[in-house]
Parts: C-alpha cells; sequence; structure tokens
C-alpha cells in the first residue's frame, strides 16, 4: 500500500490503512521517519474533534474489563471508538507482552471499535513515544472517542495527560489507596476517579473509599479547567455505574469546550509535542548519520571494553556532532 492510498483509505475510515499508518508512525527505522511525519501533517486538517481520554490503574483494577464496558456502551450509542493499549515491553523483543486485544474480545469484534496494542519500547510516561501520533491518525479516521489505557499506575505514568482531555484513574476498594493518596503526582491530575468493583461484598468498602477520596479531593488545588475531580463508583464486570461515567465524562467535555480550556490546553499540548518531536527526530537522525560513520559504535566498543567510562563517551560523541 503507497503513501498516498494510506492517506486516502485513512480518510475514508479504512481500518487495514489505518493499522499501516500506526505502524508506519510506530516504526523505529530512520528511513520512515519521514514519511511518518509527512503521514500525520497531510492527515492533520482532516481530523475530527474527539473525546482524548486516558485510563490508568494498577494492575489488578480491572482496566480492560471497564474499558470492554464502558467501550460497548459508547459503541451502541453509535460512536466509534479507538483504543490504543499501551502495554509493556518485552526486554529482549521489545514486542508487546500483555496484548489487551486478547483481553476485550468482545469489543474488538464490534464494527465501530478499533482496538490497537502498542508497546511502551521502553518509554516513560505509561505511553509510547508515537501514541500522539497514532491518536491524530484515528482522529482522521473519523473515530469519535480515543482512549488511550497506559502500561499502570506510577508517579510517570501522568504523561498521558500531555496528550489527553481528561484523565481517568481507577482503583478498588480494600487496596488501602483511598487512605495513602495512592499516588499524589495522580490524584493531583486526575479529572475522574473511578472505584472499580463496586459489587456485592465489595460495595460498602467502595461508597467508604469513595468519601475518603472525596474528602481528601479537597485539600488539592482548584481544578485550572473550571471542572474539579469526580469520585464515581462503577463496576465493569457488571456494567454498574459505567453510563454515569460516560455522562459525567460528556459532561466535562462541555464544559471544557464551553469556557475555552479545550482549546488552551491542545494548543500548549501541540507546543509540547513539537519540542518533543523535534529532540527526538534530531536525535534519531543523528544517531542514523553516525551508525553509517562507525563513530557510534566504536565508541560503544570502548566503553563496554572499560578504555573509556561514559563521561568521555559523551564527549567523544559530542566532537563528533561539532565536526
Amino acid at each position: 500500500m503507497t503513501q498516498s492510498q494510506i492517506i486516502t483509505g485513512i480518510i475514508e475510515g479504512d481500518i487495514l490503512a489505518l493499522s499501516k499508518g500506526i505502524t508506519l508512525v510506530e516504526s523505529q527505522k530512520p528511513e520512515h521517519r519521514i514519511l511518518a511525519l509527512q503521514l500525520v501533517s497531510e492527515l492533520y486538517n482532516h481530523r475530527k474533534n474527539s473525546i482524548r481520554l486516558g485510563i490508568t490503574g494498577i494492575p489488578g483494577v480491572g482496566k480492560s474489563t471497564f474499558i470492554e464496558s464502558l467501550g460497548r456502551l459508547i459503541c451502541e450509542q453509535g460512536k466509534k471508538l479507538a483504543v490504543l493499549a499501551i502495554d509493556p515491553s518485552s526486554s529482549r523483543t521489545s514486542g508487546s507482552i500483555l496484548g489487551d486485544k486478547t483481553r476485550m474480545e468482545e469489543l474488538s469484534r464490534n464494527k465501530n471499535a478499533f482496538i490497537r496494542p502498542s508497546p511502551s519500547s521502553g518509554t516513560l510516561g505509561g505511553v509510547s513515544a508515537r501514541t500522539r501520533e497514532s491518536m491524530l491518525l484515528c482522529e482522521a479516521a473519523g473515530f469519535d472517542v480515543i482512549l488511550i489505557e497506559t502500561v499502570g499506575v506510577g508517579q510517570s505514568e501522568t504523561e498521558v495527560i500531555n496528550i489527553t482531555d481528561t484523565f481517568m484513574m481507577l482503583g478498588m476498594p480494600g487496596t488501602g489507596d483511598e487512605l495513602q493518596g495512592i499516588k499524589r503526582g495522580i490524584m493531583e491530575t486526575a479529572d475522574l476517579i473511578v472505584i472499580n468493583k463496586a459489587d456485592g461484598d465489595n460495595l460498602l468498602p467502595a461508597k467508604k473509599a469513595k468519601k475518603q477520596l472525596e474528602m481528601a479531593l479537597h485539600l488539592f488545588p482548584a481544578a485550572e479547567a473550571g471542572w474539579g475531580p469526580k469520585v464515581l463508583l462503577a463496576s465493569g464486570l457488571h456494567g454498574d455505574g459505567v453510563t454515569n461515567c460516560w455522562n459525567t465524562l460528556q459532561n466535562r467535555q462541555a464544559t471544557i469546550q464551553e469556557n475555552g480550556w479545550l482549546v488552551k490546553n491542545r494548543q500548549n499540548q501541540q507546543s509540547r509535542a513539537f519540542q518533543k518531536l523535534a529532540e527526538l527526530s534530531i536525535y534519531e537522525q543523528m544517531m542514523h548519520q553516525l551508525n553509517r560513520k562507525r563513530e557510534l559504535s566504536e565508541i560503544r566498543k570502548s566503553l563496554e571494553s572499560g578504555s573509556i567510562n561514559e563521561f568521555e563517551a559523551t564527549l567523544k560523541l559530542l566532537q563528533i556532532i561539532s565536526i
């Protein structure tokens, strides 16, 4: 499939073309980088004004089950949903370890849903280096909601807020998170906190956790978006509370669109994305050129043999760049 065919296909909503486009932007081959930048640039003005949602949660919180339940609801309303699931990478193959598509079996069969697992490839922040580019391609393909599922919970997982409109954190009762404030970095940035698995014997502990979290959130500064964080109860397994989560999300989207914060935030994200894109592209291009000259290989061999240390190696690299 040629570049022009991929572009036309994505605009027409062709899933095969979208998949090939995402594969191109995720490619680490230097010769693909220019093509990937050209692809996203060509499609930029064809994008739909989608809802961008980031979801994070500790292992075992039921992210995949909740996302599948939420996804089915969104698709039932006639909307198109794209799920970009960021999986931890194998240190040996750099491939995806978990494979979320296999854990969202029913949603993956829905004609209005598109699920794309992507390896983090060692990138910190819970997302991959190319997640934003993949998201823009999904918008160009006409998806109404782009849902980005992060690797897990940690202080670095908040990188997803730099590419989304709303950040949702899933928790569950009985973990003690409500008492220790989970991870403060995440708590301060979460727009929606959903206590999942709020069913059966977990319902009362979930309600207690909700109250404690709501009290804790009062201690945080007021949200810049003009829409304070909400704590909700849900059961992804049984579907309880999922409709309320979706309605609350839509309410937030409408609010930040009306008060102008959505446009301002996306402009800030665009500036930040340019800086990261420029840094990464220049670095990759430089590494490619050095690899062709074999200087980088020689520096690495000297470092591995112990004849130079990492600081000497960096100085040598800088000297090569300045030539």
